[in-house]
């Protein structure tokens, strides 16, 4: 009788470890700023290989405005930005006098701008191990809405440190080990904005964040998780051709009034006094030149732009390759920039999959960056946030048929 219960009580014991064991591994990859063409320039042979032998979509469709901080917690949430709460990289509460910018580490940290539930927070909640090596949002104060294992931003952490740091966390014990991991790295981005996505320090960088695709690969076979580990590579957004000829001052049209204006890349959002939201209006609209301006209410469906609180009543969304300037910034330097209308192809990222829950040598469409979220839910099978913009329809049928 003891003999039995014992074999009883190791059973109970064994049976969560081999469930949690046949879980799948998701390694979820931003490179910032990978325009979906970059990899048509021959200089990629790590990543045209997954391509192959993989899933690759044609284009991957950011949300508005194509920045980085409101794209990443797209991707992660399933939310379209003004259900998410991330705005812009740069934007402003107005009623507590707040503001939220990526450079600001204690804004970036806070909760309350946080309005999704980012993946990390519904997988640990049924029960999976998460991980993130940088991700917008994955560094909020909040223990309960971070993964399980996490590192604070720093921009100049090297990309041998990252990987270790992954293949560390894979080689953890089984029950301690994370299954879903965020990577993120910049490079691509920062060389974009600075010297132009034509630039040779843009294919330089490109092919760097290629040879460390290739690394990763490498030591995922040190480990023996090569053909068990679904390895996700996305983008946020593009990236355009910018120049100082290209710059409007939009101040220089509403100068005579006190307006509270807030620039993110190519938006401007703009708060005049009640009493003279109309006649501030009027004026951009007469002026309109390389530019769009929209009150609040009026800005078209498909930006999804305009239920946040934090939107300002009025809104201008500047041309394709234009830039708004206003003082010190009116020497604009950018060669490069991201935040237009996300129907614009520039603005594009990439989506490529590898690993056994995907297809082989796939090819599709421009695949939407919302619907990401579902397709983890799906991967993992626990069930999404009943909120989400994003819809498993239109991504799922990129994982093998069971």
């Amino acid at each position: 009788m003891k003999k039995n219960f014992n074999i009883i009580v190791l059973i109970l014991c064994i049976i969560p470890y081999l469930t949690y064991s046949q879980k799948p591994y998701v390694l979820l990859i931003s490179f910032d700023g990978f325009r979906w063409d970059y990899l048509n320039r021959g200089i990629t042979p790590n990543l045209n290989k997954i391509c192959e032998e993989g899933v690759h979509a044609l284009s991957l469709k950011p949300t508005f405005p194509s920045r980085t901080f409101p794209n990443h917690i797209s991707l992660i949430t399933g939310l379209y930005t003004e259900n998410h709460g991330i705005i812009g990289n740069h934007f402003a509460d107005p009623y507590h006098s707040l503001i939220y910018k990526l450079s600001d580490t204690i804004s970036v940290r806070d909760g309350r701008w946080y309005l999704g539930e980012a993946f990390w927070e519904t997988a640990e909640r049924n029960g999976i191990k998460t991980a993130s090596y940088f991700w917008p949002g994955s560094e909020i104060k909040i223990p309960y809405r971070r993964p399980s294992y996490f590192k604070y931003y720093n921009h100049n952490t090297s990309y041998k440190e990252k990987v270790e740091t992954i293949i560390s966390w894979l080689k953890l014990p089984p029950y301690n080990r994370p299954h879903f991991i965020t990577l993120y790295f910049h490079e691509v981005d920062t060389y974009g904005h600075d010297f132009g996505p034509n630039s040779p320090e843009v294919n330089k960088a490109i092919q760097y964040l290629d040879s460390i695709t290739g690394n990763i690969f490498n030591e995922l076979a040190k480990i023996n998780m090569k053909d068990s580990v679904n390895v996700i590579i996305v983008s946020d957004h593009g990236m355009t051709t910018t120049s100082n000829e290209k710059a409007i001052d939009i101040e220089n049209f509403i100068k005579n009034y006190n307006c509270r204006i807030v620039y993110d890349g190519p938006i401007a959002q703009i708060e005049p006094a009640p009493q003279n939201r109309k006649e501030v209006f009027d004026i951009l609209k007469k002026n309109e030149n390389h530019f769009k301006v929209y009150l609040k209410e009026e800005i078209p469906d498909y930006y999804h732009f305009k239920a946040h609180p934090f939107i300002s009543s009025i809104i201008a969304i500047a041309d394709l390759g234009w830039s708004f300037v206003t003082g010190s910034k009116k020497n604009f330097t950018a060669k490069g920039d991201h935040g237009y209308d996300n129907n614009q192809l520039d603005m594009h990222g990439i989506f490529i999959a590898k690993g056994p829950l995907f297809k082989k040598n796939y090819k599709t469409g421009t695949l939407w960056n919302i619907d990401l979220y579902p397709l983890l839910c799906k991967i993992f099978n626990i069930s999404p946030r009943s909120n989400i913009d994003g819809k498993l329809e239109r991504i799922e049928f990129i994982l093998n048929e069971k």
